[in-house]
């Protein structure tokens, strides 16, 4: 998956992109300004490694974090929904989870959540389980992943 395919269906689809990166850092955002002319097509990314920056700049609330977590469908749902309110995107996609290394029993490494927001249809969320591929592995999946969904949101 090419991020300049993605670019090339969302000028088709007269769709403009948003993000919403924690675990992977910008990496998404990263990939589709790699690409000359991107501008275009992408609006803006939101950096929200904390979850104070959640919180602040998507608008995740904090009863969402304490309930379910941050990496959480809850979590990535509200994600996709404020990188969508606050900019002129028309589809966000969102990404959060445990790149490693740790995780828990109930949360383990390569556990990813993932938001897709667009405007005028309901939020989807999913959860992967890429494993313990190490640390450098989890994120690169993430965002090739992130890249998949959006490319697949707009071509339907």
């Amino acid at each position: 998956m090419s991020a300049e395919a993605l670019l090339q269906a969302a000028r088709t689809a007269g769709l403009t992109l948003a993000t919403a990166e924690s675990c992977t850092g910008g990496m998404v955002s990263a990939a589709l300004t790699d690409i000359a002319g991107s501008s275009d097509v992408f609006e803006r990314g939101f950096v929200t490694y904390s979850n104070a920056a959640k919180r602040e700049m998507l608008g995740v609330k904090e009863q969402t974090l304490i309930v379910h977590g941050a990496v959480s469908e809850d979590v990535a749902s509200e994600m996709a929904d404020g990188a969508l309110a606050r900019s002129h995107a028309s589809l966000a996609v969102s990404i959060t989870g445990i790149a490693g290394p740790g995780g828990s029993e109930h949360k383990p490494e390569g556990r990813v959540c993932f938001g897709l927001a667009r405007l005028g249809r309901v939020t989807k969320t999913e959860t992967v389980e890429f494993g313990a591929l190490g640390r450098a592995e989890v994120r690169h999946a993430a965002c090739a992943y992130a890249l998949a969904l959006l490319l697949k949101a707009a071509s339907t």
